[in-house]
């Protein structure tokens, strides 16, 4: 790849192609994780010629940063950039739509990504932004029936598999917790690693029986190898799945060469939820909330999206419940349980349990057979 992008660059330089040889320059430094110069060298290329689509898929080096400041001059800059290119402009109507949902102007957001769908129906930036919003909703039985639609016209929609889990979590809101579990067993495959931890520590967290989790062996096969630390995402996803593993030493272990790690992102953020996530584990839920609490904001440093990062929350509400205070757990909660339409998942997180409560046992992955 680096050569056909130094062989490109070298030719549209040759042509006098200033806007090709700009775009290609922002993907090499995307390609090679350069994120914060690819943010910045997008804002030029964005000023030098606006809304160029081109351009648009790139934009997650600004959240990818892992700097706050960054993350949210990247949402600004996808809503100047539509406004530049038109309401017609369906691609730069989706990134906007996209950066309103991490803005949390919710309702906003759902009606940009239907403006989008109304320009271009098959438009799976559009879909995935309605998914989140109605996250927050809690539509429930709206969004499933929504989605099982929209995939009906194309099975192999490539956002598919990411769109049943945003299925399956609508199933936990509205309390239809088998079809949460069939959902994740039938759509997710070996290697939505990620995506199957998120569901089953959720469930896990609601006190409730797991779907088929990932094979342990297979976790630390990909903690072990330089693609699990090479952005803070992705080694949390592989914490969850120490956690829904109950692999207590493991997540210690990680939580310590986190605390080591020179990247901010890694020492100051995942390894306190790593520690946190070991420590509920192992029946502690005490030292977990000191380690949860004073995160606040920062806790979006770890990446991902707001449908992601819930799960430290939901992390922190187990625990306090776990520890009796159920009040401040209900606090924590209540943003949620009044503005989602469906919310059982956040009735059962705030349900007391017995003092003494087994880790579920978990069924291992066995490449279940696609989801008709």
């Amino acid at each position: 790849m680096r050569e056909h992008l130094q062989a490109a660059h070298t030719a549209a330089g040759r042509a006098g192609d200033t806007h090709v040889a700009s775009w290609i320059h922002a993907l090499w430094l995307s390609a090679h994780n350069q994120h914060r110069s690819t943010a910045n060298h997008l804002v030029v290329h964005l000023a030098q010629f606006p809304g160029d689509v081109l351009a648009g898929p790139l934009l997650s080096a600004f959240s990818l940063c892992g700097d706050l400041t960054y993350r949210d001059h990247g949402r600004d800059l996808a809503l100047a950039q539509y406004k530049t290119a038109g309401r017609e402009s369906w691609p730069w109507a989706g990134w906007a739509a996209a950066a309103l949902g991490e803005r949390g102007e919710v309702e906003r957001a759902w009606q940009l990504a239907q403006h989008t769908l109304s320009l271009q129906p098959r438009s799976g930036t559009a879909v995935h932004v309605r998914a989140h919003a109605e996250h927050e909703q809690g539509t429930g039985p709206g969004y499933t029936t929504f989605i099982d639609t929209w995939l009906k016209d194309d099975p192999r929609a490539g956002q598919r598999r990411h769109l049943q889990w945003h299925a399956a979590l609508q199933d936990l809101a509205s309390g239809n917790l088998d079809a949460a579990r069939e959902r994740a067993d039938t759509e997710l495959h070996r290697g939505d690693v990620g995506m199957r931890a998120a569901t089953n520590w959720r469930l896990i967290l609601a006190g409730q029986p797991t779907a088929r989790t990932s094979d342990l062996d297979h976790i630390h096969q990909l903690l072990a190898e330089a693609g699990g630390w090479a952005e803070v995402f992705h080694t949390f996803q592989l914490s969850l799945a120490l956690a829904v593993a109950a692999d207590t030493d493991t997540l210690q272990a990680v939580a310590d060469r986190c605390a080591a790690d020179e990247r901010p992102d890694y020492h100051q953020v995942l390894a306190p939820v790593a520690q946190a996530l070991a420590h509920m584990s192992a029946g502690r839920p005490g030292k977990a909330i000191d380690l949860l609490t004073p995160l606040g904001r920062e806790a979006e440093r770890i990446g991902g999206v707001r449908v992601e990062r819930e799960i430290i929350q939901d992390t922190l509400a187990r625990a306090l419940i776990d520890t009796g205070q159920h009040e401040e757990a209900a606090h924590l909660l209540h943003h949620r349980v009044t503005h989602r339409h469906h919310h059982t998942y956040e009735d059962l997180l705030l349900t007391p349990r017995p003092a003494t409560v087994p880790h579920p046992t978990p069924s291992h992955d066995t490449a279940p057979a696609p989801r008709p």
